[in-house]
């Protein structure tokens, strides 16, 4: 059994997970991060930065990403990826939400005065230090080459191409794993299960990437949906024959095989090219159901 944990107001925490008396429906089923890890509910102002909402709509107005639009206003956190303040130890100000992001994030304060943002790893604590570089220890939240690791080490935000910034393991409650070292590259498993090469002068942070109770959700109604940004789907066995190859037939048929809104087999069909730059780099394909 988890620890049950229940506040004056009447909500249960479930190791970072919030349930409620369901004196509605819908808190009935609402099971919701307990975000004990944020500190604070105010962003860094100089790190902000405006975001215009589409609603899936293209220059000319018309729908082209379908079951998008609405949602709360946003303003984008502009999150440090490189980490290329190189040997200069910068402490760690806040752990903030990311609206933007289902990780959180931390704010980074420097000697200088200068402030950034990075992607906060599982256990990091206000206070702590965080530094980035070639010869620093491989520590929670230090960022450092692949080829300077132990093997075994756990890590995330990790380069695919030197100085580009991380662009791989970012969301929450993700890690990968270093397994081996060659001449040139290191090979890391990935979460999805794919083990591939990398070249061994990327960079990458040590640690897994927090608010690892993220999928645990359940968001409860359908309004709370709303206010991420995603409207209601469709089922396409619902639709009629001239909207989607899965719709039509007489009562409740099944629909034939699923496909795509285009024909396409949308379960089991290959459709990664063959000639994708960095296949030769992939050592096992990831684990798919």
């Amino acid at each position: 059994m988890l620890p049950l944990l229940i506040n004056k107001k009447g909500k249960q925490s479930i190791m970072g997970i919030r349930k409620f008396r369901p004196t509605t429906p819908s808190l009935r089923h609402t099971t919701l991060v307990s975000f004990e890890e944020i500190t604070t509910n105010v962003p860094e102002k100089s790190l902000l930065a405006p975001i215009k909402s589409s609603g899936g709509r293209n220059s000319a107005g018309h729908l082209t990403m379908r079951y998008t639009g609405g949602g709360h206003k946003r303003r984008y956190r502009i999150i440090d990826f490189k980490r290329d303040k190189f040997d200069i130890p910068g402490k760690v100000a806040t752990i903030e939400y990311d609206p933007n992001r289902s990780a959180f994030i931390a704010l980074i304060q420097y000697p200088d005065g200068e402030k950034r943002y990075i992607i906060a790893p599982n256990g990091l604590k206000v206070g702590a230090t965080v530094v980035s570089g070639s010869a620093v220890p491989p520590e929670l939240g230090n960022t450092l080459p692949l080829s300077n690791m132990p093997l075994g080490t756990i890590i995330h935000n990790i380069e695919l191409h030197p100085g580009k910034g991380g662009i791989i393991v970012r969301s929450a409650g993700t890690s990968a794993q270093l397994a081996a070292k060659e001449e040139k590259y290191v090979v890391v498993k990935l979460p999805s299960g794919e083990t591939r090469r990398i070249l061994k002068v990327c960079l990458a942070t040590v640690g897994s990437v927090s608010n690892a109770d993220n999928n645990l959700q359940s968001l409860g109604k359908a309004g709370r949906k709303r206010w991420l940004g995603i409207r209601p789907r469709t089922r396409p066995v619902a639709m009629n024959p001239v909207d989607h190859p899965m719709g039509g037939g007489e009562g409740r048929s099944s629909g034939g095989h699923p496909r795509s809104r285009n024909g396409k087999k949308s379960k089991g069909l290959k459709t990664r090219s063959t000639k994708k730059a960095g296949s030769n780099l992939i050592i096992q394909r990831a684990n798919r159901k």
